[in-house]
Protein backbone atom coordinates (compact mmCIF):
# COMPACT_ATOMS: atom_id res chain seq x y z
CA UNK A 1 0.00 0.00 0.00
CA UNK A 2 1.07 3.38 -0.83
CA UNK A 3 0.12 6.40 2.03
CA UNK A 4 -3.33 7.11 0.64
CA UNK A 5 -4.19 3.74 1.27
CA UNK A 6 -2.70 3.46 4.67
CA UNK A 7 -4.55 6.63 5.36
CA UNK A 8 -7.81 4.76 4.41
CA UNK A 9 -7.22 1.83 6.44
CA UNK A 10 -6.43 3.79 9.75
CA UNK A 11 -9.15 5.04 8.90
CA UNK A 12 -11.54 2.34 8.85
CA UNK A 13 -9.57 0.74 12.07
CA UNK A 14 -10.07 4.25 13.80
CA UNK A 15 -13.78 4.05 12.99
CA UNK A 16 -15.06 2.12 16.19
CA UNK A 17 -13.01 4.10 18.47
CA UNK A 18 -13.56 7.06 17.75
CA UNK A 19 -17.71 5.93 18.04
CA UNK A 20 -16.81 4.96 21.50
CA UNK A 21 -14.53 7.68 22.50
CA UNK A 22 -17.49 10.14 20.97
CA UNK A 23 -20.13 8.38 22.75
CA UNK A 24 -18.24 8.25 26.20
CA UNK A 25 -18.41 12.42 25.46
CA UNK A 26 -14.38 12.28 24.66
CA UNK A 27 -14.71 13.64 21.17
CA UNK A 28 -11.42 15.62 22.13
CA UNK A 29 -9.52 12.53 22.46
CA UNK A 30 -11.36 10.48 19.27
CA UNK A 31 -9.58 13.92 17.58
CA UNK A 32 -6.29 13.60 18.80
CA UNK A 33 -6.13 9.68 18.85
CA UNK A 34 -7.13 10.16 14.78
CA UNK A 35 -4.59 12.63 14.21
CA UNK A 36 -1.88 10.36 16.03
CA UNK A 37 -2.98 7.64 13.93
CA UNK A 38 -3.26 9.09 10.91
CA UNK A 39 0.20 11.25 11.35
CA UNK A 40 2.21 7.69 12.60
CA UNK A 41 0.32 5.53 10.10
CA UNK A 42 3.83 5.11 7.60
CA UNK A 43 5.70 4.08 11.25
CA UNK A 44 6.23 0.54 10.02
CA UNK A 45 8.19 1.37 7.51
CA UNK A 46 10.65 3.19 8.80
CA UNK A 47 12.47 -0.26 8.53
CA UNK A 48 13.39 1.63 5.27
CA UNK A 49 15.79 3.59 7.24
CA UNK A 50 17.19 1.35 9.40
CA UNK A 51 20.34 -0.50 8.59
CA UNK A 52 20.47 -3.92 8.54
CA UNK A 53 16.45 -4.26 8.92
CA UNK A 54 14.44 -5.95 6.30
CA UNK A 55 11.54 -4.64 4.93
CA UNK A 56 8.69 -6.11 6.29
CA UNK A 57 10.34 -7.73 8.67
CA UNK A 58 10.20 -6.48 12.68
CA UNK A 59 8.57 -3.21 12.56
CA UNK A 60 5.43 -5.19 10.64
CA UNK A 61 4.90 -7.80 13.44
CA UNK A 62 2.30 -7.88 15.83
CA UNK A 63 5.36 -7.83 18.42
CA UNK A 64 6.37 -4.51 17.12
CA UNK A 65 2.46 -3.43 17.64
CA UNK A 66 2.74 -4.21 21.21
CA UNK A 67 5.80 -2.19 21.53
CA UNK A 68 4.19 0.82 19.78
CA UNK A 69 1.51 0.49 22.03
CA UNK A 70 3.39 -0.17 25.44
CA UNK A 71 5.07 2.92 24.85
CA UNK A 72 2.05 5.42 24.16
CA UNK A 73 0.48 3.59 27.02
CA UNK A 74 3.33 4.76 29.14
CA UNK A 75 2.48 7.93 27.30
CA UNK A 76 -0.80 7.90 28.43
CA UNK A 77 0.26 6.78 32.29
CA UNK A 78 2.75 9.53 32.19
CA UNK A 79 -0.39 12.53 31.12
CA UNK A 80 -2.35 11.36 33.80
CA UNK A 81 0.30 11.78 36.70
CA UNK A 82 1.17 15.07 34.83
CA UNK A 83 -2.58 16.11 34.67
CA UNK A 84 -3.54 15.17 38.06
CA UNK A 85 -0.17 15.21 40.28
CA UNK A 86 -0.97 11.86 41.52
CA UNK A 87 0.12 8.14 40.68
CA UNK A 88 -2.83 7.85 37.66
CA UNK A 89 -5.89 5.94 38.54
CA UNK A 90 -6.30 3.68 35.76
CA UNK A 91 -10.41 5.26 35.22
CA UNK A 92 -9.61 8.39 34.34
CA UNK A 93 -10.71 8.86 30.27
CA UNK A 94 -14.93 8.16 31.49
CA UNK A 95 -16.58 4.67 32.55
CA UNK A 96 -13.72 2.75 33.54
CA UNK A 97 -11.30 3.98 30.23
CA UNK A 98 -8.02 5.15 30.89
CA UNK A 99 -5.85 7.38 29.36
CA UNK A 100 -2.75 4.78 29.53
CA UNK A 101 -5.54 2.36 27.74
CA UNK A 102 -6.61 4.51 25.16
CA UNK A 103 -3.15 5.14 24.72
CA UNK A 104 -2.13 1.47 24.48
CA UNK A 105 -4.54 0.84 21.79
CA UNK A 106 -3.66 4.04 19.60
CA UNK A 107 -0.55 2.65 19.41
CA UNK A 108 -1.41 -1.07 18.56
CA UNK A 109 -4.07 0.05 16.41
CA UNK A 110 -1.55 2.09 14.39
CA UNK A 111 0.35 -0.75 13.63
CA UNK A 112 -1.81 -3.10 13.17
CA UNK A 113 -4.08 -0.74 10.46
CA UNK A 114 -0.75 -0.55 8.59
CA UNK A 115 -0.62 -4.34 8.81
CA UNK A 116 -3.48 -5.01 7.66
CA UNK A 117 -3.11 -2.75 4.46
CA UNK A 118 0.19 -4.38 3.94
CA UNK A 119 -1.23 -7.99 3.70
CA UNK A 120 -3.90 -6.32 1.11
CA UNK A 121 -1.02 -6.60 -1.47
CA UNK A 122 0.75 -9.91 -2.80
CA UNK A 123 4.12 -8.94 -0.97
CA UNK A 124 1.75 -9.74 2.48
CA UNK A 125 3.41 -9.45 6.40
CA UNK A 126 4.78 -11.68 8.68
CA UNK A 127 2.55 -10.97 11.63
CA UNK A 128 3.93 -13.48 14.06
CA UNK A 129 7.90 -12.44 13.71
CA UNK A 130 10.11 -13.61 15.35
CA UNK A 131 7.53 -16.81 16.31
CA UNK A 132 6.65 -18.00 12.32
CA UNK A 133 8.74 -17.24 8.81
CA UNK A 134 4.76 -17.62 7.62
CA UNK A 135 3.81 -14.48 5.95
CA UNK A 136 0.03 -13.78 5.46
CA UNK A 137 -1.09 -12.44 2.19
CA UNK A 138 -5.01 -11.44 0.87
CA UNK A 139 -3.26 -10.54 -2.26
CA UNK A 140 -5.97 -8.25 -3.67
CA UNK A 141 -4.06 -5.60 -5.13
CA UNK A 142 -0.33 -4.40 -5.99
CA UNK A 143 0.58 -1.44 -3.35
CA UNK A 144 0.89 0.69 -6.50
CA UNK A 145 -2.46 0.14 -7.45
CA UNK A 146 -4.22 3.82 -7.29
CA UNK A 147 -7.75 2.80 -8.08
CA UNK A 148 -6.81 0.55 -4.74
CA UNK A 149 -4.96 3.39 -2.58
CA UNK A 150 -8.18 5.64 -3.58
CA UNK A 151 -10.57 3.51 -2.59
CA UNK A 152 -9.25 2.75 0.58
CA UNK A 153 -8.97 6.41 1.37
CA UNK A 154 -12.63 7.13 0.15
CA UNK A 155 -13.98 4.23 2.34
CA UNK A 156 -11.92 5.22 5.44
CA UNK A 157 -13.12 8.60 5.41
CA UNK A 158 -16.66 7.57 4.84
CA UNK A 159 -16.18 4.62 7.91
CA UNK A 160 -14.84 7.51 10.01
CA UNK A 161 -17.77 9.97 8.80
CA UNK A 162 -20.02 7.38 9.51
CA UNK A 163 -18.83 6.54 13.12
CA UNK A 164 -18.68 9.96 14.31
CA UNK A 165 -22.06 10.86 12.90
CA UNK A 166 -23.85 7.38 14.43
CA UNK A 167 -22.02 8.67 18.19
CA UNK A 168 -23.32 11.89 17.74
CA UNK A 169 -26.37 10.79 17.29
CA UNK A 170 -26.80 8.32 20.00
Amino acid sequence: MYRKGHYGVSLVVFAPLAFVLVTLGRADLAVVTGGIMLWLTMLPDVDHRLPGVPHRGPTHSLVFAALVGAVFGGVGVALTTVATGSTPSFATVASGASLAAVGFATGVLTVVAHLVGDALTPAGVNFFWPFSDRTYTLGLWRADNTIANYGLFAVGIFATGAAAYLALAV
